[in-house]
């Protein structure tokens, strides 16, 4: 077992996955944006917009000791509901059935790391089920938009639990340090 002080060195990545453009499918990726732009993390958590990327994560989850991955899951339960799924069952969530261009690749990204040697050694799956995933151009769904803050709170408490916990901004991000040199922020998209 990991001591307190061999926790804080641990590297950990937060990443969100989707695909903005069909409305649900967006989800890991909103949460990952209203993250960074409201709390500040130790120097061994990296925060990463991961959008469809596929297999362009594998070198990303090769670095991380510890991983956290939001995104919209299709596990059957009521709309909106969130769950956290972690360690040995989050591949067997990454292939729950989707219509997602990019599920299957992070399912590819998972055993591709696995595969180089080199894998997180703790995961944490915190999906939310889908209303919509079909709208072409479509924002969150009302129910899912919602999750987005309970969704980044299960994340603090699993960055308290690894020894680097999240703290709130007191001074808002500037607006030059978004994840993305051209992100499509969820304001502007809406507008």
């Amino acid at each position: 077992m990991a001591t307190p002080s061999s926790k804080k060195t641990r590297s950990i990545l937060v990443l969100g996955i989707g695909n903005i453009l069909w409305a649900d499918e967006g989800f890991g990726v909103r949460v990952v944006e209203t993250f960074h732009r409201g709390y500040i993390v130790p120097q061994n958590v990296s925060v990463l917009d991961g959008g469809t990327l596929g297999l362009y994560l594998v070198s990303f989850l090769q670095k991380a000791d510890c991983l956290i991955v939001f995104d919209a899951i299709d596990y059957g339960l009521p709309t909106g509901r969130l769950k956290l799924v972690q360690g040995n069952e989050v591949p067997k969530f990454t292939a729950a059935k989707k219509l997602s261009l990019h599920q299957t690749s992070f399912q590819e990204v998972l055993s591709a790391a696995d595969l180089l040697g080199r894998c997180p050694r703790e995961l944490a799956l915190i999906g939310c089920q889908p209303l919509d995933l079909e709208s072409w151009g479509g924002p969150l769904t009302r129910p899912v938009r919602a999750q987005i803050a309970p969704a980044i709170e299960l994340a603090c408490e699993l960055l308290a639990q690894w020894g680097s916990p999240a703290k709130m901004r007191t001074v808002p991000l500037p607006k030059t340090e978004r994840l993305l040199a051209n992100d499509i922020n969820y304001e502007n998209y809406e507008r």
